[in-house]
């Protein structure tokens, strides 16, 4: 097992599961390198490449009587949800007239659906945005939600690889998907993308907002700097970390840091009020820095198992477990716990994938694990000084968490190593495969090229 890069400890992934020394390289070299298709659990995948036909889903049809309009929304290196608010003005609408399912990664190619409310087909035409296109579906009686989502589809391009021959790079996958396969899929770990890696701060922001301390969160927000951005990013936030001189900074802060932007828009004409400061910025993002601590919270939770020399495809007495549902995703809201009396008839369910070990995600109404493993939680908790009344968040109720679970591991599907090939560069591979809604490409992409550096690796 070996140790993981300092970045991935600060988001609590403090291991490798796998023992090869990794097949090294890098990802997203070009945006195209990083492909994402959205998966419905009626078996509809939404295609980066436009058919010439939209394949229907979720029983859409063209009946106009129904009040949305199923659409795939492809886009090509945009954050998801600025390409969304982008579309609405375009199209006229409130930002909560359009859903999606799941936010998609933000430097890559990819392609999901959206329902828009009390639109028509016909005016489509009237998104015009580089990078993003809209393609009508038909209609639906219900919005898009994370309900009937069930995954993505990767095709991910390694490249850059050091020079080898083809046999060991094949053999390096392999040994890593063997090991994979043996474990029962891989630590469902939340991935880089929940935290930022160039500057992974959500999660500070978080516990700062469950700590009640909206003035300490917007700063972090706002100007914890990190070495790895935009050296003009960078000295713009270093400079407000020292003058909180919110005017100055609102002039000088880079375009794109629209977020940022926005709440030091507010800043300037309210000083002082950092609670509401927070509520410029749409709600989705607000809830996903209470997310990202509640992610960090799981990481270490699941890596301290590890550490502890607790099984991830057995069980323990104390320990949840959820079913499994037919199409693969785990039943989290119908929990067991393991006593000595079910413990081997659990461990068999294990065995066969019709249950899996699953450990908390921290809120005000979820319960930590009992036994060894609620011993190495409570521990974690003592360490960060929080509880689960953190997370009711008097100051602003919407932000509060009530907790869940979330599966210890999580398979891998339809793993294919599609493509080898050599350049100046070095060699580079080609793989596809499935993972189920949740659960982060990056986290079995570590487990492949065991990266040291994860910034100059593309994560």
């Amino acid at each position: 097992m070996c140790d993981a890069p300092e970045i991935d400890r600060l988001l609590g992934i403090e291991v490798y599961m796998t023992k090869n020394s990794g097949l090294g390289g890098r990802i997203r070299g070009a945006v195209e390198d990083f492909q994402v298709e959205e998966l419905l659990v009626d078996g509809s995948k939404a295609q980066v490449g436009s058919p010439d036909k939209e394949p229907l889903a979720l029983g859409a049809s063209l009946d106009q009587r129904q009040s949305y309009l199923l659409c795939v929304l492809a886009k090509q290196n945009w954050d998801t949800l600025i390409a969304v608010k982008n579309v609405a003005r375009q199209l006229g609408l409130g930002q909560n007239s359009l859903q999606i399912a799941g936010i998609k990664d933000a430097k890559a190619v990819t392609a999901q659906y959206v329902s828009i409310e009390n639109f028509a087909i016909e005016d489509i035409d009237k998104v015009n945005i580089k990078g993003v296109q809209l393609r009508p579906v038909g209609y639906l009686r219900n919005p898009l939600s994370l309900f009937y989502l069930l995954g993505n589809h990767f095709k991910i391009k390694i490249t850059d690889i050091p020079p080898r021959d083809f046999d060991v790079v094949n053999m390096k996958i392999n040994q890593t998907i063997e090991e994979v396969t043996q474990l029962g899929g891989i630590p469902n770990y939340f991935g880089h993308q929940r935290f930022g890696t160039t500057r992974p701060i959500t999660h500070y922001v978080g516990k700062a907002i469950l700590e009640n301390n909206f003035e300490e969160a917007a700063l972090l927000f706002l100007a914890k700097p990190s070495p790895d951005e935009h050296p003009e990013t960078r000295n713009a936030r270093m400079e407000l970390q020292q003058t909180r001189n919110f005017t100055a900074a609102l002039e000088c802060y880079p375009k794109q840091l629209r977020y940022e932007r926005l709440m030091l828009k507010y800043l300037t004409e309210n000083p002082n009020e950092y609670l509401k400061a927070f509520n410029v910025l749409p709600l989705k993002l607000q809830v996903l820095f209470v997310q990202a601590y509640q992610s960090y919270l799981f990481n270490r939770f699941l890596s301290e198992r590890v550490k502890a020399g607790l099984p991830l495809n057995s069980v323990e007495i104390g320990d949840f477990v959820v079913g499994i549902e037919r199409t693969g995703l785990p039943m989290v809201n119908m929990p067991q716990i393991v006593t000595a009396q079910n413990q081997t008839k659990i461990n068999e369910a294990l065995s066969t994938g019709k249950m899996r070990l699953a450990l908390p995600i921290v809120g005000f109404k979820q319960k930590l694990s009992s036994g060894a493993m609620g011993e190495l939680e409570q521990r974690v908790l003592q360490q960060e000084n929080v509880n689960m009344n953190n997370f009711r968040i008097t100051a602003n109720s919407r932000l509060g968490n009530r907790g869940s679970l979330r599966a210890a591991l999580t398979l891998v599907k339809d793993f294919k190593h599609i493509d080898t090939s050599k350049n100046i560069d070095g060699l580079s591979v080609t793989i596809t495969f499935t993972l189920l809604r949740g659960c982060y490409a990056t986290v079995l992409l570590r487990e492949i090229i065991k990266p040291q550096n994860i910034i100059a690796t593309g994560f």
